[in-house]
């Protein structure tokens, strides 16, 4: 077995890992990354800090490691999009993050391309994805050099190819989900026509070398982090799900290789394409999860993440939270959305205001388990997730609460980097399929409901009332 340094680039911090061939993690190095939140729905990352990160974590952990590396990876945010000089490499903008919610006027002036759009991409048209991003760099900042989700420009400062993933591909509203190539018609809808676009290349594929991290060595396994995630927790049968609490919160459904289009407001697309077959997903989001606990502890709620369950209280006493401090995404794509505390009185503590966040949180993600059963027409009985915020006993047995559901904790804290790192194996040895290098896992934690059905649903309905009311209908009136 290969032994590889997989490094998970995330919108909060760059993480990098050498796992040998037989599973041990040799070596790891975690860098945070700051994301700049700007007036008006601007989301912004320093281009160098990011690939800083990227080599100085992939550094320290092969020191750690003493170990020779046969393969590199890279797991990417995504939907997160800068442009840049291709001849010589550097940034000349800012990487403009997937939360960003400034190119919501370039999807409403396109909205009568809306279902169209969503037909070719499997993606609702909403600036969440890469291509609306992208126009509104080339509108506002510049029209020099390419411009490319962020992984394409790491890989090409590593290996000096211009390539992409075709998990990222197909998060880009300018990618035919049925053929996952770009598409000519789509990139017309966005007047991106004469862009230069990368090549897009399978995610079992060796796509070039570095020498970045010491001796050459090959660089393949790519993916999208969320997808990398949803191959280490073995989510590999049709509606077997996961969920990821990272800055926002992802449960995504493995659909099997037949692409299909959400009927509930969930994105499809491309869970991977390996051994010449592509896998589909299907997706849903809540845009903050822990920026929302970052968000309360820069407000002096708490001290961090690790105080949550200690703050928290027991119930928050009538307080509703629709922590939509980055909009909303599934199933309402109401970017213009904001962020609501109902049911306040004077005798509403600090406490109460956590929960109250926490609990919104949950409400989003059992929102996204009912849009998956209902695509899927399967019952999500147990739901796995990974992630910084599974540490908190409050949020994790709310979510089992409001989705009548187990929740099942991954017991490792590197999911995704142990997703890349299967991808690269089987880059490297064509023998090995990416399932076949995943190990199987038996739950850190487990959860199941403390509640009843009947008072699931009653908090779920006030939670939806107050979505309704406060988050997204006063921007209606």
């Amino acid at each position: 077995m290969t032994t590889v340094l997989a490094i998970d680039q995330g919108t909060s911090g760059t993480k990098a890992m050498v796992v040998d061939g037989s599973d041990r993690v040799l070596g790891v190095a975690e860098l945070p990354v700051r994301p700049r939140y700007l007036p008006g729905g601007g989301v912004e990352q320093d281009p160098r800090e990011l690939l800083d990160s990227v080599l100085e974590s992939g550094r320290r952990a092969v020191r750690e490691a003493g170990a020779p590396i046969d393969c590199v990876t890279l797991a990417n945010q995504g939907e997160t999009v800068l442009a840049w000089d291709p001849a010589s490499g550097e940034p000349l903008t800012p990487a403009i993050v997937w939360q960003d919610r400034r190119s919501a006027q370039i999807c409403a002036e396109r909205a009568e391309w809306a279902e169209p759009v969503r037909h070719r991409t499997g993606l609702v048209l909403d600036p969440y994805f890469s291509a609306p991003k992208m126009r509104w760099i080339r509108d506002r900042l510049t029209r020099d050099g390419v411009v490319t989700t962020s992984d394409s420009w790491l890989l090409h400062r590593l290996t000096g190819e211009f390539v992409t993933d075709a998990a990222t591909a197909s998060r880009s509203l300018i990618t035919d989900l049925d053929t996952g190539a770009w598409s000519p018609d789509l990139l017309a809808v966005f007047g991106l026509t004469d862009e230069a676009l990368p090549r897009i290349a399978a995610c079992d594929e060796i796509v070039g070398e570095t020498t970045a991290f010491g001796a050459p060595a090959p660089v393949g396994g790519l993916v999208v982090d969320q997808q990398a995630a949803l191959l280490a927790q073995r989510c590999l049968t049709p509606g077997s799900a996961k969920c990821t609490f990272g800055t926002g919160a992802f449960l995504l459904a493995n659909m099997g290789t037949e692409p299909v289009r959400s009927g509930t407001g969930l994105a499809s697309s491309v869970a991977w394409r390996a051994r010449g077959e592509t896998s589909y997903c299907l997706d849903g989001q809540v845009p903050t999860a822990a920026s929302a606990v970052r968000w309360i502890q820069d407000l002096g709620l708490v001290d961090g993440a690790p105080e949550l369950d200690r703050v928290a209280a027991p119930d928050a006493a009538g307080v509703l939270c629709v922590p939509a401090l980055a909009g909303l995404s599934a199933p309402w794509w109401a970017p213009e959305a904001t962020a609501a505390f109902t049911g306040m009185t004077l005798s509403t503590s600090s406490g109460h205001l956590v929960r109250a966040v926490l609990d919104g949180i949950a409400a989003q993600v059992a929102e996204l388990a009912d849009c998956t059963a209902r695509d899927t027409g399967i019952a999500l009985s147990t739901l796995r997730v990974d992630g910084g915020l599974t540490r908190s006993r409050v949020l994790m047995q709310a979510v089992a609460d409001l989705l009548q559901a187990r929740v099942e904790v991954y017991p490792s804290e590197h999911a995704t980097a142990l997703g890349a790192v299967a991808f690269a194996r089987s880059a490297v040895d064509p023998a090995l399929p990416p399932a076949d290098a995943i190990v199987d896992w038996t739950p850190a934690t487990g959860y199941t409901p403390r509640i009843g059905a009947d008072e699931a649903a009653a908090f779920r309905a006030r939670w939806t009332a107050a979505v309704e009311n406060s988050a997204i209908g006063k921007e209606k009136q």
